[in-house]
């Protein structure tokens, strides 16, 4: 097995970087930290392109310092493990979401919510307790606390698993959580897309009947025939969501644009929850007297801890659960940026690393 001592040198990598606004990437080199001891080092094969990749490059949320190398859906295979790793060897395949780092401390950390940990580090652009910058895995090498690694069991195959990293555990959470994982219940899912597709995934395989919620018509053939949605509800569509009234025990909201909560509001059964895991940019409009006549629940959800996202991951290995996905070259990144930008992808677009990632 090849062992690291600590206080290695830097290691060097290369990957594709944004430097500026623009959002452009191009090739980029850097260096990766130092290893320590309980670090795991793994070369990068896939990595998913999750939407706030997207809002990362281009800055939108305020919060982007370049140059910064996006991806936070990585799966490949270990090279070299620290001297105190306990979990990994050399030849697993393994697997990295949206977090790096937290402080093992709070009360979050010690319930195994480091997604919640107010010192959380990022996968990229967060500063590490080395003070260096994260960087994530449209890259060749990734290393990281042990901790922060998944185990990806071998019958999950690595293209379509690596979304789960993310989009997964974003819509797995809630659906535990809120407790909408009980065979027979009643389950929306608003908004057809990279999370949308995966919450009918996990729930149809928890036993739930689900019915997908969108503005898009032309949609509900790939819902109901594809996924296996049991129903579709047009939301601009009046008649059709007054006829699903009071019927549904919760809903998944997967939408990051601006839209009217009300009608999601009408469509629960009394006690039911609506979990919004979507971010829109700007504020939306909450009712209250709804909540109160039906003693509903407007809930959030962010990602989940690392117990749960080895959890979810092995759920979706027995369950045969991936993401439907568009394999990519490296050079064709800025392309799909665009075309994510329009939604133009069934559902996520997964850069092939291993095979199209050429060293600077």
């Amino acid at each position: 097995m090849a062992m690291l001592s600590e206080n290695e040198h830097p290691v060097k990598a290369f990957g594709w970087a944004a430097r500026d606004s623009s959002g452009h990437l191009s090739p980029f080199k850097f260096s990766r930290r130092a290893i320590e001891e309980k670090d795991v080092t793994f070369k990068v094969l896939y990595c998913g392109i999750c939407h706030s990749d997207l809002h990362n490059v281009k800055n939108e949320w305020g919060i982007t310092s370049y140059p910064v190398i996006p991806g936070h859906e990585i799966v490949g295979v270990v090279t070299e493990v620290g001297t105190k790793v306990t979990k990994f060897k050399v030849g697993d395949k393994v697997g990295i979401g949206c977090m790096v780092g937290s402080c093992h401390s709070c009360a979050n950390c010690k319930d195994n919510l480091e997604n919640y940990c107010p010192k959380m580090i990022l996968t990229y652009g967060t500063k590490y307790y080395d003070g260096t910058i994260t960087h994530g895995g449209y890259s060749d090498i990734m290393v990281s606390d042990e901790h922060f690694v998944i185990k990806i069991p071998d019958n999950l195959p690595l293209d379509g698993g690596a979304p789960l990293l993310c989009a997964g555990i974003t819509v797995y959470s809630p659906l535990k959580y809120y407790g909408l994982d009980k065979a027979g219940m009643h389950l929306g899912v608003v908004g057809l897309g990279g999370l949308g597709h995966m919450a009918v995934k996990f729930a149809k395989a928890m036993g739930l009947k689900v019915t997908i919620i969108s503005t898009s018509p032309n949609k509900k053939e790939e819902a109901v025939d594809h996924l296996g949605a049991d129903g579709f509800l047009v939301s601009r569509n009046i008649e059709e969501m007054q006829s699903a009234m009071d019927t549904m025990d919760g809903i998944i909201d997967t939408v990051s644009a601006v839209h009217a909560l009300l009608p999601l509001i009408g469509l629960l059964k009394t006690n039911g929850k609506l979990v919004m895991v979507g971010a829109p940019e700007k504020p939306l409009e909450l009712p209250v007297l709804p909540l109160l006549l039906g003693r509903k629940i407007v809930g959030g959800s962010g990602i989940g801890g690392i117990k749960e996202t080895q959890e979810m991951i092995d759920f979706a290995a027995k369950h045969n659960i991936v993401a439907d996905i568009e394999v990519i070259p490296m050079d064709y990144v800025n392309t799909a940026m665009e075309r994510l930008l329009k939604a133009d992808v069934k559902y996520r677009f997964v850069i092939d690393i291993a095979n199209s990632l050429k060293p600077i």
